[in-house]
């Protein structure tokens, strides 16, 4: 079955939607929880090109690595899911780290279409600079940005 190109390739796209859905509740629960020490470097101002936040993309460049190795010869599918891992974190340095924040060499902010509402959004989530009230907690998906400015217009007006 794994010899198949169309099923690796599925294993591959499910995996790149699963780490989508994985590291906004992670982002969400982890890095904006009980995480905020190694996160809040990425929320503070200025571009720098290595914070603590990166501690991040190591842990799941390790997990990605063990899927990889060891994991793979007890199931030769997670081989496929390691690449997945390895296909998102290089979709997220390149979208991230790259368009977003300018860490790496990327093309001028996008004036349309998806890649200016990614870039909209993250910026919206940082509009915040504490742990509390952010919005889009996403890497890859970004809720239109009228929807997000609600939000965080709602979260100021609480108490």
């Amino acid at each position: 079955m794994l010899e198949s190109w169309p099923v690796r390739l599925l294993i591959v796209t499910a995996t790149v939607a699963a780490m989508e859905v994985v590291a906004t509740l992670v982002h969400r629960h982890v890095m904006h929880g009980w995480g905020w020490g190694w996160h809040r470097s990425h929320h503070e101002p200025g571009v720098r090109k290595v914070e603590r936040n990166d501690l991040y993309g190591l842990v799941f460049a390790a997990i990605s690595l063990l899927f990889f190795s060891s994991l793979a010869d007890a199931w030769p599918a997670l081989w496929w899911v390691g690449l997945g891992m390895l296909a998102y974190g290089l979709l997220y340095a390149a979208l991230h780290d790259g368009l977003v924040h300018r860490r790496l060499p990327a093309p001028a902010t996008p004036r349309r279409g998806y890649l200016k509402r990614l870039v909209q959004a993250h910026r919206l989530h940082h509009s915040v600079r504490s742990r509390d009230g952010a919005v889009s907690f996403g890497f890859l998906y970004a809720p239109p940005a009228a929807d997000l400015r609600r939000r965080l217009r709602r979260s100021r007006a609480e108490p």
